[in-house]
């Protein structure tokens, strides 16, 4: 096995292919969590339509775009902000709100923290226990709310845990957050993939509520994240003029435009996704889930987390025998909270995830 220090990004087949000396392009990235059946065909030919579109502005204020968004998710088009990437909306949000001090559950992706600290604050984590599977204790985490926090940072579902939150239980933790004069974050780049999405998303909580923003992307369930298509939804209408005021005028380009309005009413691409994802990720879970060396975690997500039982594995070294074989998983060891225990694969298709299956159990002695 290789020895080195590095933990893998899923977008980082560059390193990979260095270090490994593997083509980029033989590698399957269990590693990434993009939809695996890729760009949907309808997509693909309506882009080549109209690459005239880059002859011409987009309208600054994309409201076409903008109502096929809020019509896909259930909003009001006036309470959708779109940005390049739902990261420039993080980072636009963190420069308005200024928090000083955010408590983010936690463990999870890690660019929450970085725009914090780049805003001058502090980051506080509150952990999501492993004899909870992961789930928020909604009572406990509430009682740890208080005046000191500006803003509470939650992935829903949780990157890497697949756990989610229910909205029942996101409008009882707006409650608290509103006693307190907290702001909440919600990123729900994965809840598109969850089975019940419609019990996990809190889109419609922001009919009721101005003190949280929820932000979603196209990179992982439509497979785009090239075109850096994100957008927001708030009730905030405060916040959305302070957004409109600071971010930078088309920001989102012609073609990202057309995209969007073609994939947010792709119903027959959207409906194999959920499908193929919903039958992957039981399979996969039971095959983990029956393996004693093994632990894995209820999914609300496309991927999964599972702990290592064998005593004799590391997480590293798993992550060398995939890569050996073609496939990248993600070594959870540098996430918060988690050890060298602990990996994370998405799902894909079904012949390659059986690849990965036989890979990962069987034969795991050292």
């Amino acid at each position: 096995m290789i020895k080195h220090k590095d933990h893998f990004h899923g977008s980082d087949l560059e390193t990979i292919e260095r270090i490994y000396g593997i083509r980029k392009e033989e590698i399957t990235s269990f590693s990434a969590n993009v939809n695996p059946l890729g760009v949907s065909p309808l997509l693909r030919s309506a882009l080549a339509d109209h690459i005239d579109a880059i002859t011409t502005y987009p309208d600054r204020e994309y409201t076409s775009l903008r109502r096929c968004i809020a019509d896909y998710c259930g909003a009001d088009f006036e309470n959708v902000i779109v940005g390049n990437g739902s990261t420039e909306l993080i980072s636009l949000f963190i420069q308005i709100e200024h928090p000083k001090k955010a408590l983010v559950v936690g463990p999870t992706y890690s660019e929450y923290e970085r725009e914090i600290a780049l805003g001058g604050g502090t980051t506080l984590y509150y952990p999501l226990r492993e004899e909870d599977d992961f789930r928020l204790n909604v009572t406990d985490f509430i009682a740890h709310l208080n005046e000191s926090i500006d803003l509470i940072v939650v992935c829903n579902p949780n990157n890497p845990t697949s756990s989610s939150i229910t909205t029942r239980e996101m409008r009882r933790i707006l409650d608290a957050c509103k006693q307190h004069d907290i702001y909440v974050m919600v990123d729900e780049t994965y809840v598109e993939f969850a089975d019940c999405s419609s019990e996990i998303t809190s889109v419609p909580l922001t009919n009721y509520y101005n003190n949280i923003v929820i932000l979603r992307g196209t990179s992982k369930f439509f497979a785009a994240p090239g075109l850096r298509l994100g957008y927001a939804v708030t009730g905030n209408r405060d916040l959305i003029e302070a957004i409109g005021a600071r971010k930078n005028p088309w920001t989102i380009n012609s073609l990202a435009v057309v995209a969007g309005e073609i994939m947010f009413a792709d119903t027959a691409y959207i409906e194999a996704t959920r499908s193929l994802i919903s039958s992957e990720r039981a399979r996969m879970f039971a095959r983990f889930d029956a393996h004693p060396d093994f632990k894995v975690y209820r999914p609300d997500g496309n991927f999964l987390l599972a702990r290592i039982q064998n005593d004799q594995l590391t997480s590293q070294e798993l992550f060398d025998r995939a890569i050996r074989q073609k496939m990248m998983i993600r070594d959870c060891s540098t996430f918060p909270f988690l050890d060298n225990k602990y990996i994370r694969f998405c799902v894909m298709n079904p012949e390659e995830n059986d690849r990965l299956l036989a890979c990962l159990l069987h034969d795991l002695t050292p």
